[in-house]
């Protein structure tokens, strides 16, 4: 099974998606560092990514979830995933993808952006990725709200995973 927490930044990817992965047991991997060179210059600099920029960071990505496919590993994955077109992609035909939504409000994100440092993401991109966010129906993606500390979110995951739920 591969776990893709989905959402723009700010939503807790990350925290919430090592914490995941520790609570399972399984590795974790952060996608932004997959993103070539220049789409995180192009960021730094406050210009948003279109669909050609992220197209080689797709791929990247597909191949390391096949690399822990073919290491016959479960994993989980931080990935912004906001089009529907870049989930499918991602899926690229397996079954064995979930996607775990992280649902905030826009007062939430800028305020976790405004304290965050040393990420390549200039926080001024927060409208445009809201803007391109093609938000997960709920067969689609288990949505969470994260106005929860983390831990309470990954129990929420943990628990909707056993019980097939899609919205807690």
């Amino acid at each position: 099974m591969i776990t893709i927490v989905m959402g723009v930044s700010g939503s807790g990817k990350s925290t919430i998606g090592e914490g995941l992965a520790a609570r399972l047991g399984q590795p974790f991997v952060d996608a932004d560092p997959l993103h070539p060179q220049a789409n995180r210059d192009k960021m730094a600099r406050g210009i948003p990514l279109d669909d050609t920029d992220r197209q080689p960071w797709l791929e990247a990505i597909v191949a390391e979830m096949d690399r822990h496919r073919a290491l016959g590993e479960s994993m989980v994955l931080a990935c912004s995933s906001l089009k529907k077109r870049y989930r499918d992609f991602l899926r690229h035909g397996h079954d064995d993808v979930r996607f775990v939504y992280l649902h905030a409000s826009r007062e939430l994100l800028a305020e976790r952006l405004g304290h965050r440092s040393g990420h390549f993401f200039d926080p001024t991109l927060l409208d445009s990725q809201l803007a391109t966010l093609e938000e997960p129906s709920a067969d689609e993606a288990l949505r969470i709200n994260v106005g929860m500390p983390p831990a309470e979110a990954i129990e929420k995951i943990v628990w909707a995973g056993c019980h097939g739920e899609q919205d807690v």
